[in-house]
Formats: C-alpha cells, sequence, structure tokens
C-alpha cells in the first residue's frame, strides 16, 4: 500500500474554497427540494402566493451562489497555477558560451 503525500509546495486537494464553492451549489439545491417548507399560501406578494413567488425568488439567487462558486473555483485555480509555478525548476542554460 503506498500513500502519496503532496510535495511541499502543493496546495491540497480540498481547500477551503472548495468547500465553500461546494455549499454554494448546494444550498439553492437543498432549498428548493425542502418542499415543506414553502408549502403554504400567506405571505402573499403582489397577489402571488408564497408558494410560488418563493420558488421564483430562487432563480435569481441560485445565479448569484453559481457565480459565487465559480469565481471561488477560478481564484483557487489560480493560486494553484501560482503555486505549481513557484515549485517547478528553473531550466539552466547549459555552460558552454554563446552560439554562432
Amino acid at each position: 500500500m503506498s500513500s502519496q503525500s503532496p510535495s511541499a509546495g502543493a496546495l491540497p486537494a480540498v481547500s477551503p474554497a472548495r468547500v465553500l464553492a461546494g455549499l454554494c451549489l448546494l444550498v439553492p439545491i437543498v432549498v428548493v427540494l425542502w418542499v415543506p417548507s414553502y408549502t403554504k399560501s400567506d405571505p402573499v406578494l403582489g397577489g402571488m402566493p408564497f408558494f410560488y413567488w418563493y420558488q421564483l425568488m430562487w432563480v435569481p439567487l441560485s445565479a448569484v451562489f453559481t457565480t459565487s462558486a465559480y469565481l471561488l473555483l477560478r481564484r483557487d485555480e489560480a493560486a494553484r497555477r501560482a503555486a505549481s509555478a513557484a515549485s517547478l525548476p528553473v531550466p539552466s542554460q547549459p555552460d558552454g558560451g554563446e552560439q554562432s
């Protein structure tokens, strides 16, 4: 059995940004699938029962959560690329002077 440990400069596979992005994606799904929380008609908003306007409210909120998750993952990937680039060895020039 071999254990693979990340190199000294590598970031862990599960970072706080990735966990937060996962939560951002999970919140709208759980809230909309938890039907007993909104199976009522009061309060009415603009003549529309709560059941309908609550679901419609989650359309733009889901977009906000999804965008937040995307931005968090994009920032995390940029940090990973920077850490990977910093840990790569710099290629050395061969000794021998100039080429003609």
